[in-house]
């Protein structure tokens, strides 16, 4: 199971990237290729809506069947041990949904940033024609 938190958590670093460039100013002379290399990376980055779904449902099967460690009978490194599991069960919530709403967040902005250009092209082209 780690394998598969790493590749998670790689992809949450691939979408934060990506974000950050698409969404940096000053970078005007390099936006379109930004742009279509975050259009190109929508689709295969896709793959990671389901995956983060099995995800939570593997995260919910182990908080439903892990064993409770309460009272007198349980001993510290058992207690130590529960805390543990329930520390990188959170963690791995939030990586999660961290990857749930980073491809959202790129998604979102890459077609507002998509349509934008569209506008712009549109409102070129109107002046021009006005201009003849």
């Amino acid at each position: 199971m780690a394998l598969e938190w790493a590749v998670l958590a790689y992809t949450v670093g691939a979408e934060a990237i990506i974000l950050l460039l698409v969404t940096m100013p000053g970078l005007e002379r390099l936006r379109k290729g930004v742009i279509g290399v975050a259009r190109s990376c929508l689709q295969p980055l896709m793959a990671i809506i389901p995956f983060c779904l099995f995800l939570l449902l593997d995260i919910y099967w182990k908080y439903e069947h892990m064993p409770k460690c309460a009272g007198p009978e349980c001993s510290v490194a058992e207690h130590t041990k529960h805390q543990k599991s329930m520390m990188k069960s959170q963690r791995n919530a939030i990586l999660v949904i961290a990857a749930l709403l980073l491809y959202w967040l790129l998604y979102c902005v890459t077609h507002m940033l998509v349509q934008i250009d569209r506008m712009n092209q549109q409102l070129k082209q109107l002046k021009q024609r006005h201009a003849d």
